[in-house]
């Protein structure tokens, strides 16, 4: 591997620290705030050329999806067992609201812990709210979700429901699906016009506080 230069190296451990201490890779809008950067094309730069040097990993099919290599670490002895999730904003564990999915960084994934394969469809929402108490979802969790799985009754889902999205619980009455809540104070949600399944949540990861 190539050898960094001073900023190259302060920005290696501004990353690493960041996925030590809270488990998520840094945006590089952060990174560019933290260093003082014009822009967040600056600290891409950057990025790019820890990639290029070997210093930083990218996994295929994932934008900004980050882990960092040790350079001591034989390339045939690589095999991570803790991968990066790109997290696409947040979604309601209340009623449903309108949102929109922007990239805001990443999660850092043990996929032995959570017995989990991550895919090129899979991507993390932060929760808000607390209609899924009775799932142990709260307020604050990052909910792993894979695209394209079908449901099955009894799967929490991440649903866009005429025009709104939420979290909750997928069932079936009377061959027609509706959306639980895992709370009493909050109602069941039937649709009226549309009901989409965005993706099935397959792990739950809390942030360490």
């Amino acid at each position: 591997m190539n050898a960094l230069t001073e900023r190259q190296q302060q920005i290696l451990g501004f990353i690493r620290g960041k996925q030590d201490s809270e488990g998520l890779t840094p945006t590089l809008r952060e990174i560019a705030a933290h260093f003082r950067f014009s822009s967040p094309n600056a600290a891409l730069a950057h990025v790019q050329a820890l990639r290029d040097k070997g210093f930083l990993k990218s996994l295929a099919g994932r934008a900004r999806s980050l882990q960092v290599v040790d350079p001591n670490t034989p390339r045939s002895r690589f095999r991570p067992r803790v991968v990066s999730v790109p997290i696409y904003g947040s979604i309601p564990a209340g009623l449903p609201q309108d949102t929109a999915q922007e990239e805001e960084g990443c999660v850092l994934i043990d996929v032995e812990t959570l017995g989990i394969k991550p895919t090129a469809r899979t991507f993390g929402l932060k929760v808000r709210g607390d209609s899924m108490l009775g799932k142990s979802i709260v307020d604050g969790d990052i909910a792993i979700i894979e695209h394209g799985v079908q449901p099955r009754p009894g799967d929490v889902v991440a649903a866009l429901i005429d025009g709104q999205v939420t979290l909750k619980t997928f069932l079936m009455q009377r061959g027609r699906p509706y959306l639980r809540a895992e709370n009493p104070r909050y109602p069941n949600l039937l649709p009226q016009e549309e009901l989409q399944i965005q993706g099935v949540m397959v792990a739950l990861v809390r942030k360490r506080k």
